[in-house]
């Protein structure tokens, strides 16, 4: 497939508004099993039962769908226009990751991706699929196989041309497109992003146990959170940017070209008693098109009491005892343990 094809679909990404575009073989991450089987075999993945599932798939993309060729792997910019650090320094305040601030991305960036591929179709035929972050796909890997940028010390993307802050996508096609050099690590011997972790989530450089991370414990984890692991949540109720923001090659970040990842003025840093008082019609009206949707107020409000007992702010004893009797177990329990660290 001619070279001149490659710069047409290349410039076709960007004006749909993606930051980069590259391409790699389906084949090109033959370490990703190996890493996915040792990440599953130290019980890293926690309650995320559907990271041992369809292993072959998730370790192999060639397995995913041995008629492609080629994939396009892309990057959308969702870097923020304010300082996702300031909130922490907030206690009656809740930091909310800056992606989920707005709009939910994976709806934003499939319909990129599947614009994409039908120009691609149309301008040279073949068979595609896109995927965007819900399936068993290795996108990092792939993204760093592409030449897109490399899996950091926080094991997250990293580009030399736009920092950090990029959702992923991909797309799968039958035909077989130039590919690009893969990208070698540049974190030399920078340590910012292991440093910030409030938790101490990465055993060692690269490595992530997702049982200690915050975005994990606030998204992913059900029911109680461990007790030791509490306070280290500062205010955090969902998600956190922490080793994201620390990463110095941020400086090369790329502002986002879709409005619809500004953050929501009452999302930057929400009071905790707000949040707090939701119930589940509240909770679904506040964060409709959210993908804070997704994990239901109960699980939303667990977090914002483990905040609330991290505050050290007494003014917020009333909230957290109006919800020690709460019908959910983990709301009830996380508003107690919150009663004990701001005691009368």
């Amino acid at each position: 497939m001619s070279v001149e094809l490659k710069q047409r679909v290349v410039a076709r990404a960007l004006e749909e508004g993606f930051v980069a575009a590259r391409v790699c073989r389906p084949w090109d991450v033959p370490e990703a099993a190996a890493r996915l089987q040792a990440f599953v075999d130290a019980g890293y993945h926690g309650q995320m039962g559907w990271m041992a599932d369809r292993m072959h798939w998730r370790g192999d993309p060639a397995a995913l769908w041995p008629e492609a060729r080629s994939v396009i792997m892309l990057a959308e910019s969702y870097t923020p226009r304010h300082d996702p650090m300031a909130v922490v320094g907030k206690p009656d305040r809740g930091a909310i990751s800056v992606y989920a601030q707005n709009k939910d991305y994976h709806d934003l960036v499939k319909k990129r991706l599947k614009r994409l591929g039908r120009w691609l179709i149309e301008a040279a035929g073949g068979d595609i699929k896109v995927f965007v972050d819900t399936a068993p796909v290795p996108e990092k890997a792939l993204a760093q196989a592409a030449g897109l940028g490399w899996q950091g010390k926080h094991t997250n993307l990293v580009s030399r041309d736009f920092g950090n802050w990029a959702f992923l996508g991909s797309v799968f096609t039958t035909l077989d497109l130039p590919v690009d050099p893969a990208e070698g690590d540049h974190c030399g011997s920078c340590t910012s992003c292991l440093d910030v972790c409030p938790t101490d989530a990465f055993p060692v450089p690269y490595q992530l146990d997702a049982r200690r991370c915050i975005s994990y414990l606030t998204i992913e984890h059900k029911g109680p959170v461990d007790v030791d692991l509490r306070p280290g949540l500062g205010n955090h109720i969902y998600g956190c940017d922490d080793c994201l923001a620390a990463c110095p090659w941020n400086k090369f970040a790329v502002a986002a070209s879709d409005m619809r990842y500004a953050a929501r003025d009452d999302l930057i840093a929400p009071l905790l008693a707000d949040l707090a008082g939701l119930d589940d019609a509240g909770f679904r009206a506040k964060f409709s098109g959210s993908p804070i949707k997704r994990i239901g107020r109960d699980r939303f409000v667990r977090n914002v009491l483990y905040a609330i007992g991290n505050s050290g702010d007494l003014a917020l004893r009333p909230t957290a005892q109006a919800l020690a009797d709460d019908p959910d177990p983990a709301v009830a329990d996380a508003a107690r343990w919150a009663l004990d660290r701001l005691p009368a």
